[in-house]
């Protein structure tokens, strides 16, 4: 059964949507991408944080790119800070309420849609190398492949952007980019979009 929705951000505070959120790793919609998250972990130690089951998952016809996980995205109990283990718009950080409203009045249905960073695995640093950003573009592929009624990629923030020429190799969607919704994006131009 689909865990509810929340109505407000920052929804992964309470652990009652987390674990509802966990127990919803195999429906259908979710489960191929639960699958990929497998294959990444399997790979190597980074934290892969799960996708979002709230979301539209494997039928979602929207893909946003952020740049790299937060440690808000790592499981409790993995060494680095507590999160949720999911990249989530209802993640209890700045960042992801940012994006949930920014999502919400862009009148975003989040059952279209579905997040995940061309760098997909946290390392405990923000540091992004070129190795990282090819590996992740990498995946990135893979995870496409797995999305058969994608239409559009919002690249979001400078480093996502930087997956564009690889991606319009592939084109079946229409690509756009957009600023990051992170604290630090949001210091330098505070004026809200629209």
């Amino acid at each position: 059964m689909m865990p509810p929705l929340p109505d407000q951000p920052r929804a992964m505070r309470d652990p009652a949507v987390e674990t509802g959120r966990r127990a919803a790793l195999d429906q259908p919609h979710i489960a191929p991408l639960t699958e990929f998250v497998h294959s990444l972990r399997a790979r190597d130690y980074n934290e892969y944080p799960f996708f979002e089951p709230a979301d539209g998952g494997a039928e979602a016809s929207i893909l946003f790119v952020l740049e790299k996980p937060g440690p808000m995205t790592v499981a409790k109990g993995r060494g680095f800070r507590e999160g949720s283990g999911f990249i989530s718009r209802d993640n209890d950080d700045s960042t992801a309420e940012a994006s949930y409203r920014l999502y919400r009045e862009g009148g975003v249905d989040r059952r279209q849609s579905v997040l995940w960073n061309v760098i997909p695995g946290w390392n405990g640093t923000i540091k992004v190398t070129a190795s990282k950003l090819k590996a992740g573009v990498d995946d990135l592929e893979r995870l496409i492949a797995l999305l058969p009624r994608l239409q559009s990629i919002v690249l979001v923030g400078k480093r996502a952007a930087r997956a564009k020429p690889r991606l319009e190799g592939l084109g079946r969607f229409s690509i756009f980019q957009s600023a990051h919704p992170s604290g630090q994006v949001r210091a330098i131009n505070p004026h809200p979009l629209g």
